[in-house]
């Protein structure tokens, strides 16, 4: 596949001590190295053990067979791990090694590389759980440039952007992550060659990462999008319950907006608002809502089969910018009305797989928020 010409936007290099980010990615590397090893090597007697653990598990609980199911999908992840760090060092020296930093060449072929490995990674769990998807709006994220909302339920909701825009419309995505990902040695290496904002969680210092959100706008071209998960992390009922006790102590204004989500967590301001506002001078917002995925924050979640032959629902909306709200307040509560829109549509899906299927029937039909400040 090609991906379209990207803008030439900001890198953000690792400007942390050298010895610490070169033992991380060691350290990542040999990881995976020594795991996909082990289990390539051990692979006949793994696979035994795995049909004796999920024949014994369908015996007694009738639990579907997950373990000869997600041990594949572990070698396959690790297999495209590998792809992409031997891949890596050959797109430097084509691209002109330390001459070509931030040339155009260079980010579309991390672009083609990274969504062949997010292709990779949920193409093997597609095919090894039984696994389906239905998209709803897809058309809607076809032109760039455009701020990607996505809400964040799983840790196989981080391959949307690049499996389903990325491949179908040849677009780049420029993402804002938190710094955990960098585990990941290919992602952590490959994300520093195109515009990519590593965020600390609880960073002492949420001024200067909020710049950095608002120049990942900047240059963006028709085939490059923005993504980012205003939640944050993923939520479990316990977070929105203290997410809710939180906002309600110290923004008791947004509250009321904030006690009516069941399935999101509240977004966090901070960045989506510093992107609403860059976005007002003429990039347009799509927010994007999954169900299907929900249950799937850990490898244990998948390991007690929530996996296995589901349906996966993934709809989007797209808002032009002319269409965004004027002042801090009143984006706030469009972004939190968006945020409730997505959340019932949540609502609607799990009436609809069958919890209470009479309810679902009477639900109103999926419609925007009506918009409170028109701009």
């Amino acid at each position: 596949m090609r991906v379209q010409t990207p803008g030439p936007g900001p890198l953000f290099p690792d400007d942390g001590p050298l010895l610490p980010r070169l033992t991380r990615r060691f350290v990542g590397i040999s990881a995976e190295v020594l795991a996909f090893l082990v289990m390539t090597l051990l692979s006949p007697l793994i696979m035994l053990v795995a049909a004796g653990v999920d024949l014994t598990m369908w015996v007694t609980r009738r639990k579907p067979w997950v373990y000869v199911r997600l041990l594949p999908a572990l070698w396959m992840f690790l297999l495209g791990e590998l792809e992409a760090l031997v891949k890596l060092p050959f797109i430097y020296v084509l691209t002109g090694g330390p001459f070509g930093t931030g040339s155009i060449r260079r980010r579309r072929w991390i672009y083609v590389l990274r969504i062949r490995w997010a292709r990779n990674h949920l193409g093997a769990f597609r095919i090894l759980f039984g696994m389906k998807f239905e998209l709803e709006g897809l058309e809607m994220t076809a032109q760039g440039p455009y701020v990607l909302m996505l809400r964040h339920a799983s840790i196989l909701d981080n391959l949307i952007g690049d499996v389903f825009i990325g491949h179908k419309w040849g677009i780049g995505v420029r993402y804002v992550i938190k710094q955990e990902i960098r585990s990941l040695p290919a992602i952590d290496i490959g994300g520093r060659w195109i515009p990519t904002v590593f965020i600390k969680r609880g960073s002492p210092d949420p001024d200067t990462e909020i710049k950095s959100v608002r120049r990942l706008t900047h240059e963006m071209s028709p085939g490059e999008i923005l993504a980012i998960y205003p939640e944050g992390t993923r939520p479990t009922p316990k977070k929105i319950a203290r997410a809710k006790e939180v906002i309600a102590e110290r923004q008791p204004d947004i509250a009321p907006l904030a006690a009516r989500l069941n399935h999101l967590l509240p977004p966090r301001l901070g960045g989506p608002l510093a992107l609403i506002e860059e976005a007002a001078t003429g990039t347009d917002i799509v927010f994007c809502a999954h169900y299907g995925f929900d249950g799937v924050r850990t490898i244990s979640d998948i390991r007690a089969g929530v996996l296995v032959g589901r349906t996966v629902r993934i709809r989007f909306w797209r808002y032009p910018a002319a269409d965004l709200p004027q002042g801090e307040a009143a984006r706030t509560e469009w972004l939190y009305d968006r945020w409730q829109m997505l959340d019932d549509w949540v609502d609607r899906q799990t009436l609809t797989d069958g919890s209470a299927p009479e309810a679902a029937a009477a639900a109103p039909e999926d419609q925007p928020p009506p918009d409170r400040h028109p701009s």
